[in-house]
């Protein structure tokens, strides 16, 4: 099923009627609200909270201009991975509780879309890690350039966990960058050793040139 479009209008919610002051009238057994049908767990969730509602635009927007995925797919790959059980993810109640659980989202999806949603997240988180992986091994930056690669995706990073409800300590930055410079440096003496000219034998550790019979 095709989610719905991103430029959706928020769901007007109208309230439960409250008795007047002073009505000594008998009222009925009290119906459950909108608010006692929501999940427990749902009434919990925190994440999300420094995003106002109605700012979906805002959002999608710088999403759309520093990364690949948008607000929609952020948002539900987050819900996933919190709501995960033994079982799988809780796509039903993901769907059912969408505005409750993420103040942008303005409403109810079909598990068939929060699934959509998610896959279309996953694919391309690994089509960026591979487009960024090829860049760095293919000598196309100098350490330097990559640095600033490293630095500016590490920036963009970290304020979506911090937009998430996510404490970062900042001796948990310094540690995550220090890290993640190490890997990338060791990515690209990897890479320059692929490049190379001479080939290693796996079986007896002779060297030998690409020409060579």
């Amino acid at each position: 099923m095709t989610p719905p479009p991103e430029d959706e209008e928020p769901t007007r919610v109208v309230s439960s009627h409250e008795p007047d002051e002073g009505d000594e009238s008998e009222s009925p057994d009290p119906q459950p609200t909108e608010s006692s049908a929501v999940p427990e767990d749902v009434r919990k969730y925190e994440r999300f909270t420094k995003i106002e509602s109605g700012t979906y635009d805002r959002a999608n927007e710088f999403l759309r201009e520093r990364t690949y995925i948008t607000a929609r797919e952020w948002a539900i790959a987050r819900l996933c991975a919190d709501f995960r059980t033994e079982t799988g993810v809780e796509m039903t109640k993901i769907g059912e509780n969408l505005p409750e659980l993420v103040p942008f989202m303005t409403d109810t999806y079909t598990p068939q879309a929060v699934n959509q949603a998610r896959a279309s997240f996953e694919e391309k988180v690994r089509k960026a890690g591979a487009t960024f992986l090829y860049g760095a091994m293919s000598d196309f930056f100098t350490a330097e350039e990559l640095d600033d690669v490293m630095y500016e995706s590490t920036e963009v990073a970290k304020f979506l966990l911090e937009v998430e409800g996510v404490d970062l300590a900042v001796e948990d930055e310094m540690e995550a960058e220090d890290r993640i410079s190490t890997v990338m440096r060791e990515v690209r003496e990897h890479s320059a050793a692929l490049r190379h000219d001479e080939v290693c034998c796996p079986e007896c550790g002779h060297e030998f040139g690409v020409d060579e019979k």
